[in-house]
């Protein structure tokens, strides 16, 4: 094979690996689970920086973040309410969250007011002591928007 080729061939390689990764939601490092429910410990968690998460079923990885603000705990799932089709979810940097597919930026103070129809998708988890649980039934009926 010749030089001209060689490049040629790593050139596509590089194009379809960069469209891979660009077209796909990154997974995360799964959350601890006890029992029916994910369980994260909120000291754990840095004020105001979200954490992802992925939780693995048939064959889907459901991503989700959680966030501490004012010691108040909430968590969304990494899904746009208008771009999850695209299956891209968000990225976060420097105090915002940005939606990976349309490109909007939330701060994460205002993560639940959302613009227009781009929004995180809340997902509901509940304080119990010092954890925060998320039922592990509420990632599974979510499973088609990943």
């Amino acid at each position: 094979m010749n030089t001209r080729n060689t490049t040629i061939i790593a050139f596509y390689l590089f194009l379809i690996l960069t469209a891979l990764s660009c077209n796909r939601q990154p997974s995360y490092p799964p959350a601890p689970r006890n029992g029916s429910n994910i369980e994260i410990d909120i000291a754990t968690l840095e004020p105001d920086i979200p954490r992802f998460h992925t939780y693995l079923f048939k064959g889907k990885k459901i991503s989700y973040l959680v966030l501490k603000i004012d010691n108040k705990v909430n968590s969304f799932f990494d899904a746009c309410a208008s771009c999850y089709p695209h299956k891209m979810g968000y990225s976060y940097s420097n105090g915002y969250v940005t939606c990976r597919y349309c490109n909007l930026k939330f701060s994460v103070y205002k993560l639940e007011k959302g613009l227009g129809s781009c929004y995180p998708i809340k997902l509901e988890g509940k304080m119990v002591k010092r954890k925060y649980l998320i039922p592990v039934k509420t990632l599974e009926e979510a499973a088609d928007m990943f």
